[in-house]
Order: structure tokens, then C-alpha cells, then sequence
């Protein structure tokens, strides 16, 4: 999971299912909404009446993450359009308290993770909570500690993770999101970079980034607002300012709360 994705035009980026049913997926409409205290209530309901499954408590690591977030105003859709600006962004501030739940949440999920796969390797729904784990650490690692090569790290270990994932369930679309950001962030450096990246057993094939990102775009779950929504910084990467904005339309209608859309919407012309 990461905040540059690349733009794909398709009518199945709108086919994903409605978050709706139960308290984990009303958490992650509350997160959409930017309701981050509603969500982490949610998510509590849904680690007490499930206490063994590590989606409650890595769900709830969203919710700080995001959170965290919006406090900093790391989701910026110029910043991440523009590779000059993102690359000089400053390091930023984090509140100590939250970083700290943050941290105790992803504990929490990836042991109780462990536990599972102790009993079977090849639980997809665990597998896929490491995937998240991973994926989390390298957001904060990038975004707010502006620690590059920890992020990479991380990112490396998300991709594993969500190969993992996809060899016990390839249905699960929302796993397809870290193979695809790492190809097609990575894809973005200069040439001999990414030669020794590549030895490094990184992946840096734009194509392929763009194969799996269709995926996930299209049929993802929990993580297909959030794409759909780094979608629109891709788009302004290529020029393509409509194209972004009636993204960002197509988000405030699904989640008329996020002021975030807003913001982003008076700034493209």
C-alpha cells in the first residue's frame, strides 16, 4: 500500500462492492468519511465480538494512520502529482500518542497473524494482514518520517506477503495493490536505479504495475476508495485534470463527508 499510483481510465474502477454489512466494513466508510473516532469504535465492536481475528486490530492501525494523516496534511494530491515538491516534502511531526497506538495495533495484529499461520501457512485472510502490517509501516516510514530506504524495506515485505496471499486466494483483489504500487513506484526512478534495484529483487516493470493495479482498482474491497483516490494523483501526473476531478466527484458522492475531496476538487482547473 502506498500514495502514487498510476491512473487507469475503466468503468470497472467504479465495480467494487459497497462497504456495508458489518461493523469492520461501516469502519472503514467511517474512515472514508474521515470519521476517524467512529471508525476506531467500530473497529473495537468488531475486535470484541472477534477477538482473534487480526483484521480488527490492523483495521484500526488504519484508522491512526489515516487519521495521523489528515492532522499533517500528507494527502495532497499536488504534492504527489508533482515529483519535484514530493521529493524536497519536509519531514514532518508526529503526535508521540498516536504513533504509539499506531505501533501497538500492528503488534497486535501481526501476532494474533502468526497464530493463525502457525495452524495453517496458508490462511489467506492472515497472510493478507501481514501484507497490511508491512504496507502500513512503509506509508508512516515514507510519508511522515521521510525515512526512504526503511519504506523500500517495507515495501519489499508487503509485496512478499501479498504474493503469499494470492497463491492461497486469488481472489482476494485488495493484496493485488502492493505488487502493483512497488512495480510502479520503483518504476518512476532513473534508469540505473532501478538496474540496482532490481538486483536487490525489487520490481520496477511499469506494465506490470499497471496489470495489477487494474485489479485492484476494479475489484478491490477495503483498499478500493483509497486507490481510487491516489487514482486522481496518477491522473494529474499525466496531465489529465478532468480525469482526476471526476474521480474525486465519483468519492464525495460515495463519502459526502471527507472534506478532503473537497479541497482537492477547488484545486483543479
Amino acid at each position: 500500500m502506498s500514495l502514487l499510483l498510476l491512473f487507469i481510465a475503466l468503468p470497472a474502477a467504479h465495480a467494487a462492492a459497497a462497504l456495508s454489512g458489518t461493523p469492520l466494513d461501516d469502519g472503514y466508510r467511517d474512515m472514508y468519511n474521515l470519521r476517524f473516532n467512529d471508525a476506531h469504535v467500530k473497529f473495537q465492536q468488531w475486535m470484541n465480538h472477534h477477538p482473534d481475528d487480526p483484521m480488527g486490530p490492523v483495521s484500526d492501525a488504519a484508522a491512526f494512520l489515516f487519521g495521523e494523516f489528515e492532522r499533517l496534511h500528507v494527502i495532497d494530491v499536488e504534492l504527489f502529482a508533482n515529483q519535484d515538491r514530493f521529493d524536497s516534502r519536509n519531514r514532518l511531526t508526529p503526535d508521540p500518542n498516536v504513533r504509539k497506538s499506531f505501533e501497538d495495533r500492528l503488534n497486535q495484529a501481526s501476532n494474533l497473524a502468526d497464530a493463525v499461520l502457525k495452524r495453517n501457512p496458508r490462511d489467506a485472510r492472515a497472510l493478507y494482514v501481514k501484507t497490511l502490517v508491512s504496507g502500513m509501516r512503509s506509508d508512516y516510514a515514507l510519508m511522515i518520517d521521510k525515512k526512504d530506504l526503511a519504506a523500500l524495506n517495507y515495501s519489499k515485505e508487503a509485496s512478499a506477503y501479498s504474493k503469499q496471499v494470492l497463491a492461497a486466494d486469488p481472489h482476494m483483489y485488495d493484496a493485488y495493490l502492493a505488487s502493483g504500487v512497488e512495480n510502479y513506484m520503483l518504476s518512476l526512478k532513473f534508469a540505473p536505479l532501478r538496474w540496482l534495484l532490481n538486483l536487490t529483487g525489487a520490481q520496477t516493470s511499469r506494465e506490470e504495475g499497471i496489470r495489477l493495479l487494474k485489479l485492484t482498482a476494479g475489484e478491490g474491497y477495503y483498499l478500493a476508495p483509497f486507490a481510487r483516490m491516489m487514482l486522481a494523483v496518477a491522473a494529474l501526473r499525466e496531465n489529465r485534470p478532468q480525469e482526476a476531478r471526476a474521480i474525486l466527484i465519483d468519492l464525495k458522492k460515495e463519502f459526502p463527508l471527507n472534506a478532503l475531496y473537497d479541497r482537492e476538487l477547488a484545486r483543479i482547473h
